[in-house]
């Protein structure tokens, strides 16, 4: 099969697109052939060895763990697909190897969910890692119900326009910080925009002047500083970006695999609570361009690769 795979840890340079040996399908694993994968910060993290503290790299290594596709071979244990069935996962095992930039990959079933029926493979590959992310720390860590104010730091990413959507669903007021170009996107998302940067206590605090009762850190550094300031009593804090936040009583959260969880974003979809918004799509061949592009730290929600 055609793959992007890294054989050493390194940027995007260090990519290469070329044949690799099909995947093999374990008892609980389905063949996926893949229609779409996405990029998201993790994956070039990953590559250039900041995980591999915790996770092993078994080389080379195909990166990804965004997936949209089409279940090709259910494992022998396997009850939950069928061949022809519409997939999303976040394919994250233990360590870095078989990931979905490639033409197939091979998914244990409890990274998987149905794709939505109304969204394109492009637009629900940017679900899986996202969506979960934002759905955990919401539900979990935060505990967000109906009227709470709820601030959101970078809310235009992809995380962050994910946590935008399903907070408002929850019913809370949400406030969301981003750069100027992105405010009109947020107020379609249903938030209140600020800008980020010197000043953002003030502006919140105009905003809301008895504080917020939870925020999503998606940044880091002083955006979480200044976040413990913000909360009204009681108020929750969670952090994705810092474990730094641990030190002001808040919560850190790695998102996991979850079907369950990927259903209910599945479902959310299809009734029209939950949108993605692709920016980029780029060919399976230009996964270096597509990872650059990450890194820039500016994209509005996802980044798409498309296999043919």
């Amino acid at each position: 099969m055609k793959a992007i795979s890294y054989r050493r840890y390194g940027g995007p340079e260090i990519l290469e697109y070329g044949e690799r040996p099909e995947p093999k399908v374990g008892p609980d694993s389905v063949l996926i052939r893949v229609k779409a994968a996405a990029v998201n910060p993790v994956d070039w993290k990953a590559q250039a060895g900041y995980l591999e503290p915790v996770l092993d790299a078994v080389f080379p290594v195909i990166p990804g763990w965004d997936v949209a596709g089409v279940v090709e071979q259910p494992g022998p244990a396997v009850t939950e697909f069928q061949p022809g069935d519409e997939v999303i996962g976040y394919v994250r095992e233990d360590f870095l190897s078989r990931g979905t930039c490639a033409e197939y990959v091979a998914a244990p079933v409890r990274t998987l969910a149905r794709k939505p029926r109304n969204l394109s493979f492009t637009q629900a590959a940017g679900i899986p890692l996202t969506g979960l992310t934002a759905y955990q720390t919401l539900v979990r860590a935060l505990r967000v119900g109906e009227g709470d104010t709820v601030l959101v730091h970078a809310g235009a990413g992809g995380v962050g326009s994910m946590a935008v959507q399903l907070a408002r669903h929850m019913g809370a007021r949400v406030i969301g910080t981003a750069g100027e170009r992105n405010h009109e996107y947020l107020r379609a998302l249903g938030a209140e925009p600020t800008a980020y940067g010197d000043g953002l206590a003030d502006r919140v605090r105009a905003l809301a002047p008895n504080g917020v009762d939870a925020v999503l850190d998606l940044v880091g550094g002083d955006a979480l500083a200044v976040s413990s300031e913000l909360l009204a009593p009681e108020g929750r804090l969670a952090s994705i970006a810092d474990p730094a936040v641990l030190g002001l009583g808040g919560h850190y959260v790695f998102v996991r695999p979850d079907p369950n969880d990927l259903q209910d974003l599945t479902d959310l979809a299809e009734r029209g609570a939950l949108g993605v918004e692709v920016s980029a799509v780029f060919p399976l061949q230009k996964t270096a361009d597509a990872q650059r592009l990450s890194m820039e730290g500016h994209v509005r929600g996802k980044i798409a690769i498309t296999v043919d």
